[in-house]
């Protein structure tokens, strides 16, 4: 298990009005956290676009690509320019109609390192998911980074916490919960459920969530992206709930170590009694 203390970013931020721009913003956000010391930083849930899921349009089909792709190859080289690990959420297509919600990793020294796709579609008015992501298929990955061992759990997967369990017993040491979620509809759960999440699985949470409202739809997006440690507790001040921010966090590792040995969550769990839990 990495231990130390590692310094972590997360982005907040607002559309742009194309996808370009997005990415020119976020390799910038890149550069500011690399600039002030992060070796690993999560952009928003699909970062690069619109959250196109208050409509159901197959014109935003275009917004989604290959991954590994173009958007990867680009932040790879700048991961290994800036020597930094990058949660990269995006819009995969794995071939025509057959398309994902997907995160790709990638190391500090640009490698691929492969990619987390969202388990848990939603298809609720404002989010309309069923219509453009199929359900994952590659389990709940957890990538041997330069950071420690890294997750991810997007948006949605966040209520459900058979997935947090299954990153944790796969080794997670940090799990990126990139969103996309609205006022109206998640504020009163944004932060008990990523806390409750840490304390039960005994690792470091990274929640993001975009801010602001876009011209697609009436969902507020509110932002609170933070950091949240094993014990329940903040790493600093969450984020502001209507402006764009990048958060700079130090994450003490060693603290895993401490938790795990005063509560023994994964030696006394009794997954022989769990059967009816997963049935159909």
């Amino acid at each position: 298990m990495t231990t130390g203390v590692v310094r972590a970013a997360l982005v907040q931020t607002t559309w742009t009005g194309d996808k370009e721009s997005m990415i020119k913003a976020h390799e910038d956000y890149a550069r500011e956290a690399a600039a002030q010391g992060a070796k690993v930083i999560c952009f928003q849930e699909l970062f690069y676009g619109p959250y196109f899921c208050q409509v159901q349009d197959a014109a935003f089909y275009e917004y989604a690509e290959s991954i590994p792709g173009p958007t990867t190859e680009r932040f790879q080289a700048l991961a290994a320019e800036l020597g930094m690990v990058m949660v990269l959420p995006m819009y995969e297509q794995e071939q025509p109609g057959v398309l994902y919600n997907t995160a790709a990793v990638v190391d500090a020294d640009g490698r691929y390192l492969g990619k987390y796709r969202k388990n848990h579609i939603p298809q609720v008015k404002g989010f309309w998911e069923k219509f453009y992501f199929r359900p994952g298929n590659l389990g709940y990955p957890v990538f041997d980074t330069a950071v420690g061992k890294v997750g991810v759990y997007i948006c949605y997967d966040r209520h459900f916490p058979e997935g947090w369990r299954a990153l944790g017993l796969n080794g997670a040491q940090i799990v990126f919960n990139p969103s996309a979620t609205s006022r109206g509809l998640s504020s009163y759960l944004w932060q008990l459920e990523q806390p409750a999440s840490a304390v039960a699985n005994e690792y470091f949470i990274g929640a993001i969530n975009r801010v602001g409202v876009e011209d697609l739809g009436d969902n507020d997006f509110y932002g609170q992206t933070y950091f949240v440690d094993p014990e329940g507790k903040f790493v600093g001040e969450v984020a502001d709930t209507h402006n764009p921010e990048l958060i700079v966090r130090d994450l003490d590792l060693n603290l895993l170590t401490t938790v795990r040995d005063r509560w023994q969550f994964y030696r006394d769990r009794r997954p022989d009694s769990y059967d009816g839990l997963v049935a159909p």
